[in-house]
């Protein structure tokens, strides 16, 4: 961390000096940490906006940490935009460092998501569930302000951002109206959620599930043999038929749940990998929102509803 903020002064230096020349075609620049962002911000700005993601697909945002190159790229950004909620905690440090030295920035999801409808966080007191996207009604908000913010931005492209995020917000309503029709395949008893990281709590509470981690909100903090035990014999008393691993996290915890199970008598099997903190490979379905979200659904009704349902 001293070496990036120590980049981060010498970038200082430089940019006081001399600011960064806008792109060749006057498109604005904006960086975004979360592939979520990154994903909507280029939806959504189009040819207006020059994005620059930090983080790839299969990133977990809760470790990743600032490389030279990002600080450089939030150095020159003409705007900045994040999650927050503490989803990028360890980012934290040079966001500030960024906004203090006069780099609009916007923890997006706190701006877009009332604190009425966010979820508290079972760990620590006065914060809240980061993971906001999984209902789709909630990334709704989120999508709105991201193209009010871009449009106030870039007043002169303003009228065609307004124009994609309006049709995006028709494409957002439509998917919500399929992950309850999927939803629906799956009986009531049948809805539980078990993951690697209680990442999906907002979908839990928006479309009905049970949801169980075997690690908590943040990956930063390891699931213990305890923990382990706990969730095995939950999933072996409930005879909870699949968990499922994420493309983002390790999937040595949801395989030791599974071994701890089968020696309690019962035979649980990996559903599949669902798309929990970072969407997938650029140019796939996945590499999307709209993709990413319907892959999940998808996952859950292969794995959780009767075969004729």
């Amino acid at each position: 961390m001293l070496r990036l903020l120590l980049l981060f002064v010498a970038a200082h230096a430089l940019w006081a000096c001399t600011a960064p020349s806008p792109p060749e075609d006057g498109s604005l620049r904006v960086v975004t940490t979360t592939t979520m962002l990154t994903d909507l911000a280029q939806t959504l700005g189009g040819p207006a906006v020059e994005v620059d993601g930090l983080m790839g697909a299969g990133v977990d945002p809760h470790l990743y940490r600032a490389s030279e190159g990002d600080v450089l790229a939030m150095a020159e950004a003409d705007l900045i935009i994040y999650n927050g909620l503490y989803l990028e905690g360890r980012l934290g440090n040079v966001l500030e460092q960024m906004e203090g030295r006069g780099t609009p920035t916007i923890a997006l999801a706190e701006v877009a998501v009332p604190e009425a409808q966010r979820l508290a966080s079972p760990t620590y007191a006065g914060s809240y569930d980061p993971h906001v996207w999984f209902d789709v009604r909630l990334w709704r908000l989120v999508a709105e302000q991201m193209g009010e913010t871009l449009a106030n931005a870039a007043p002169d492209s303003a009228t065609q951002i307004q124009a994609r995020t309006t049709a995006y917000l028709t494409a957002l309503d439509t998917l919500d109206a399929y992950v309850r029709e999927q939803t629906a395949r799956i009986p009531e008893p049948q809805r539980v959620l078990i993951t690697s990281h209680d990442a999906f709590g907002y979908f839990g509470a928006g479309y009905g599930f049970e949801v169980r981690g075997l690690q908590g909100l943040s990956t930063s903090t390891e699931a213990g043999t305890a923990d382990v035990q706990n969730l095995a014999a939950f999933v072996a008393e409930q005879q909870i038929p699949a968990m499922f691993v994420e493309s983002s996290v390790s999937s040595r915890g949801i395989e030791a749940v599974q071994a701890a199970v089968q020696a309690k008598g019962f035979d649980v099997q990996v559903g599949g990998s669902l798309f929990s903190d970072a969407l997938g490979s650029p140019g796939t379905p996945e590499g999307t929102y709209i993709g990413t979200i319907r892959h999940n659904i998808d996952t859950l009704v292969a794995a959780l509803a009767p075969a004729d349902a």
